[in-house]
Formats: C-alpha cells, structure tokens, sequence
C-alpha cells in the first residue's frame, strides 16, 4: 500500500505521500458514488452534487459496475482470455480479472489508471496474481500503454484481446479527439478482439445539469448523443442488445418501464472486430 502521512487538510483526513487532495480525482468521486473508502472530502463533493440533481445516482454507479461483470463474463464466455481494462479505477468488488479468472483461471488482464492511488491498491490487490498487472499510464498516450514493457508481458496483440473502456472515454474532451484515440487502440487488436464500452448519454434535463457539475468540479465528464458515442463502434460488429442503456444491457432482472432518469445517463455496448476490419 501507499504510505500514508498527515497532510494538512481542513477535515484532518490522511492522503498517501504526494497526492494532492485539494484536486478532486475521477477514480476517487466515482469510489464515493458507490459507497468506497478510498476518497477525499473534495471528491465527496462532487458526488454529492450528483446525487442532490438525480437522488439516487449511487445506485446508477453500482449499476455501471455491475454492466462491468455482465461484460466481463460475457467476453469470458466468448474465449476471450486476455483483457486491457483502461481507465479501470480503484478496485471494488468484482474487479476485471477476478470475474475473468472465475471463468478462466488462465486469463491475462492489464489494468491502466494515470491516478497514482490505484497503482498503489492494485499492487496490494494483486501481491500474488501473476497473470494480472497495474499499469500507471494515461491513456491518452497510446504509444506508451500499447509500449509498456509490462503490457507485452501479459498480453499479446497478435491474439484477441477485450478492450475495456469502461466509464473512461466521456472523461475525454472533445479537443482530444477520442474517436480518434479509440480508433489507435482499436487498430492495434486483432481480428475477433473485442470492445466493451460505456459513457454518459445526452438523454435530457438531468444529463445536462450532471454535465455542468462533473465539468465545473471534476473538470470532466462529456454528455454524448446516442449517434456520437455509437461511431465509437464504426466497422465493429455489435452484439445484443446493441448500444443500450446501461442497466438494460443483458440485464438479470426485471426492469421497470420506462426506467428511472438515473438509469438513463448512460449506455452500454460490446462488439466484435471482423476480419475484414
């Protein structure tokens, strides 16, 4: 674990050597979301201005994590056996490799935050799996996560691969081209690789106000048309049910119709490169 030492902070809260805790952290506001311990007072705060604009908003971030295992297992029950999880967050329950390793205890899975802290808990995570890695790196520097020296050790790009981006690509500001960036990472998978994907969907009055907190607080946090976010996908092949709401997608359990505003700000989509792509 990150050592730990006093920092001098209003609430007298501790923070790992280095960190700023005055910044509120993406990873860290969505461990407050869904009832984690690894956040600051600054990124409770924004998670709480969420919640006072759509109450219940923690449930829709449980529900995201847990699209995270439906996926997860489906890429595993497809033969899938190695995972790139980009932009994966702190570790929570059911994290990528221990819902793939379930299924395949052979399988190879690379996690990539550029927040130090998750670095630090997911070397506490995994001291023992050595089919499962850390990688600090930002992902918007394909060259240096796809170079990674422990990227090449675990996963090999000639085979297929799944390509997590999980509630990481609406991060993405649109300067940054992120379809771009996404078409790099998906240039570099091979035929039968697949991409798993979710981000937050313009769907109404309470998207648009969610927006204008994660922008203003957290600096990020991209609403997207339903067509925008579906080019993510272009020359993929998307499996059922296609790009849906989240807690919709292969969903194991009776859904309320329509569902809840908080189930609608975001979707969900896997799909298949082809051989021809």
């Amino acid at each position: 674990m990150a050592e730990r030492i006093p920092e001098d902070t209003a609430d007298g809260e501790w923070a790992p050597h280095g960190i700023d805790i005055s910044v509120p952290s993406i990873a860290r506001v969505y461990d407050a979301l869904i009832g984690g311990k690894d956040n600051y007072a600054v990124d409770r705060a924004v998670a709480e201005a969420v919640m006072r604009i759509v109450p219940g908003a923690e449930l829709g971030a449980r529900g995201h994590r847990a699209v995270l295992a439906r996926g997860v297992r489906f890429l595993a029950g497809q033969g899938i056996d190695q995972f790139v999880d980009l932009g994966s967050g702190l570790p929570a329950a059911q994290n990528t490799h221990q819902i793939a390793q379930a299924v395949n205890p052979d399988a190879t899975v690379v996690y990539v935050d550029n927040d130090p802290i998750v670095l630090a808990h997911g070397r506490a995570l995994l001291a023992d799996n050595n089919r499962t890695t850390v990688i600090t790196a930002d992902m918007r520097e394909p060259d240096v996560v796809l170079g990674h020296p422990d990227m090449s050790r675990l996963i090999d790009f000639d085979r297929p691969v799944a390509l997590l981006l999980v509630g990481v690509v609406h991060h993405l500001a649109d300067a940054e081209k992120p379809h771009d960036l996404v078409r790099v990472y998906r240039d570099a998978l091979a035929p039968g690789s697949f991409l798993f994907l979710t981000h937050f969907v313009r769907s109404g009055r309470h998207a648009e106000e969610v927006e204008k907190v994660m922008l203003a607080d957290l600096g990020s946090g991209r609403f997207r048309t339903h067509e925008e976010i579906t080019a993510f996908f272009d020359d993929l092949e998307l499996v059922e049910p296609g790009l849906t709401f989240t807690r919709a997608w292969r969903s194991e359990e009776a859904l309320p119709d329509p569902l809840p505003e908080l189930n609608r700000l975001t979707v969900t989509g896997i799909a298949r490169k082809p051989a021809s792509t």
